[in-house]
């Protein structure tokens, strides 16, 4: 310590040095903490405190899956125009792409045909009917007219129906069919373009939404550390696009298989996402906190002074009574210090500027 340093705290404590054995508290004979040197420094309480454990993980933000719609081309063809781009806000049944589909013209020339069909067969049907009624031909041709009206009518119907199937519902006769948002969100993947093809073996999809307010986190937790992750414990998750602030959530699932590859097992956290903040892919630091059925000593880490390779803390019962006091620490955990012995519950201690009055007692 710098020689102004040691005058400066001669003349606010006014304290004489003494000398200190191992093992055994030492006391200044008459300190004093004036007024001023009050507030320079911070007083906490020892308490008894379930020991807390802490595991500090990387993960990366993604999509909360139960959120994502996937659209799919409805039959093949060719893109005439895309009306979105990937970013943007789109609302339930906003026309995303056109599509030029020789399935649906065909459909539709199917159709044609079809209803020309049902009109010719229930004339024939209703002659037979009139007629059967006027006992001129028999019940057998009148029936077989009603069936042949019948079943135009089913194939006409099978058509339309396949019209809807291959057009998503939106179609025209010219054989265009419009694809439309199916929930209102994030256009988050777009894999089209004017002009493409889509091809009738197409398994991929063309655009994926999700209204991104909620994300899952998810974590990797290596084999030696998968006891000390369990469903419901609370995480604390911070990004490098946000330092300082932390975004708070529990883990929801604990995979049950390990990945072969690199041995570790998947963690997910949801978040609540409504300011947006947090993207997909993103990088992401996940602590995850729970608390141990035992209890210990607890003082904030901050009141632990190292001298010697041992510990000691510096108690406090008023402005003339304080005290250096040797600890041994079980562990620290996320700013606070677990304690075996040196102190009790209730007890005072000096968590700020400590190194200080610990110097002027112990004759630094």
């Amino acid at each position: 310590m710098k020689k102004t340093t040691i005058l400066l705290l001669a003349a606010a404590y006014a304290l004489s040095s003494c000398s200190h054995t191992e093992g055994k508290e030492t006391t200044a004979p008459q300190p004093l903490i004036s007024d001023s040197l009050m507030k320079m420094i911070s007083i906490d309480t020892v308490r008894q405190s379930p020991i807390g454990s802490q595991l500090k993980l990387s993960g990366e933000i993604g999509y909360d899956e139960n959120r994502v719609v996937k659209v799919f081309p409805n039959s093949s063809g060719q893109v005439l125009q895309v009306n979105v781009s990937f970013g943007d806000y789109v609302h339930k049944g906003q026309t995303l792409a056109v599509i030029k589909s020789a399935d649906v013209a065909g459909n539709y020339s199917d159709l044609t045909n079809a209803e020309a069909d049902v009109r010719i067969a229930k004339r024939q049907y209703e002659n037979a009917k009139s007629l059967y009624e006027g006992g001129i031909s028999s019940q057998r041709e009148y029936e077989e007219a009603k069936e042949n009206y019948d079943k135009s009518v089913a194939a006409a119907g099978k058509i339309n129906a396949m019209i809807r199937i291959n057009g998503g519902g939106h179609t025209s006769p010219g054989g265009q069919y419009t694809i439309t948002a199916p929930a209102d969100g994030y256009l988050v993947e777009k894999k089209i373009a004017t002009g493409a093809f889509i091809r009738s073996d197409m398994a991929d999809n063309l655009f994926t939404i999700s209204d991104l307010k909620n994300v899952w986190v998810w974590a990797n937790v290596y084999e030696s550390d998968i006891a000390r992750v369990r469903q419901g414990y609370h995480a604390a998750v911070t990004t490098l696009a946000y330092p300082g602030r932390v975004f708070d959530g529990q883990v929801d699932q604990v995979n049950d298989l390990i990945d072969p590859q690199n041995k570790s097992l998947r963690v997910r956290i949801t978040l609540r996402n409504d300011s947006l903040m947090l993207k997909p892919e993103m990088f992401a630091n996940v602590v995850i906190s729970n608390q141990d059925t035992r209890t210990a000593l607890a003082v904030p880490a901050s009141a632990i002074v190292t001298d010697n390779g041992r510990n000691f803390v510096v108690v406090y019962k008023n402005d003339n009574d304080v005290k250096v006091k040797p600890v041994s620490i079980l562990k620290t955990e996320g700013g606070t210090t677990y304690l075996t012995d040196g102190v009790a519950a209730g007890e005072l201690v000096i968590a700020q500027n400590q190194l200080l009055i610990y110097n002027s007692i112990a004759g630094k």
